[in-house]
């Protein structure tokens, strides 16, 4: 079966090469446990693969089993631009490798449709001053929710595209334009289709942000939930990487009775450092 590579060496390793193509994932993070920087380098990988194979099979190594990457990767953003989350990515990633790797990643900065309707100031996420004529077709820009599928329905097909993150839509109020119900249905509606585009879509939401409730109504939405979180081991915490729901990966590593990594941080990115088996 065809995979497309999270960008992780060791977890590529474990599931076949990756994911399966058409999947919707989702990646729940506590704040600071690696879920971001797991974005960041599922981003830098797959673009160092397409842009520097020779690099790339140093720091990641031979693609496992019949897995292939993505023809295009997209990182998009509601509230950061592409300088932004270069720098960024560079506090976590060794920079060289930052560099390589983004010469084939675009990044979509979804900044205008998402501050649109807010208070903040236009110079501030646009970089530029409004004239009247242009505040006046702010209000014929489409909402955040419809910017962002248009953008993955154009873009979605044999890509791997990360969103970051569906935390921002959490906090947008019913007179923005957006609601829980439009969140959900995307995901749904996103789930239905990527089956016939064959790419892969990340999407990052901060788990502290949400109910219960909601988390359920996201997790039964997607393909897969992958659950980034703090354990203590000791005296001392670690990051853990749990899977949760996955078409067509949980069940590998349940046949293993594997469910529950424990993850590093370090110059090549986001990487699993110990395994543990559930018995």
């Amino acid at each position: 079966m065809d995979r497309i590579p999270f960008g992780v060496s060791q977890l590529d390793q474990r599931v076949d090469g990756g994911m399966p193509p058409g999947s919707v994932v989702l990646l729940a993070g506590e704040a600071g446990a690696g879920a971001r920087e797991f974005c960041y380098t599922s981003a830098v990988m797959n673009g160092l693969g397409i842009a520097d194979p020779d690099t790339f099979e140093l720091q990641y190594g031979e693609l496992r089993g019949e897995a292939t990457l993505p023809e295009e990767v997209h990182y998009l953003s509601f509230t950061a631009s592409g300088e932004d989350l270069t720098e960024e990515m560079a506090f976590t990633i060794e920079e060289d490798l930052v560099a390589g790797g983004l010469e084939a990643v675009t990044f979509k900065d979804l900044s205008p449709e998402y501050f649109q309707m807010s208070p903040v100031p236009q110079e501030w996420y646009s970089g530029t001053h409004a004239t009247l004529t242009e505040l006046g077709k702010n209000t014929e820009r489409e909402g955040a929710v419809a910017a962002l599928a248009t953008y993955i329905e154009e873009y979605a097909a044999d890509n791997l595209l990360i969103v970051d993150s569906l935390t921002d839509l959490v906090g947008l109020r019913d007179d923005d334009g957006v609601n829980w119900d439009d969140v959900v249905y995307l995901l749904k509606g996103l789930r239905k289709a990527a089956r016939d585009w064959r790419g892969a879509i990340l999407l990052l939401v901060s788990s502290d942000a949400l109910s219960d409730e909601r988390m359920g109504n996201l997790m039964s939405s997607v393909d897969g939930t992958m659950s980034f979180e703090w354990a203590s081991g000791g005296n001392e915490l670690s990051r853990t990487l749990i899977v949760r729901e996955f078409r067509g990966v949980l069940s590998q590593l349940e046949e293993e009775e594997i469910v529950r990594f424990e993850t590093e941080i370090h110059e090549a990115g986001y990487d699993i450092t110990n395994v543990r088996k559930i018995r």
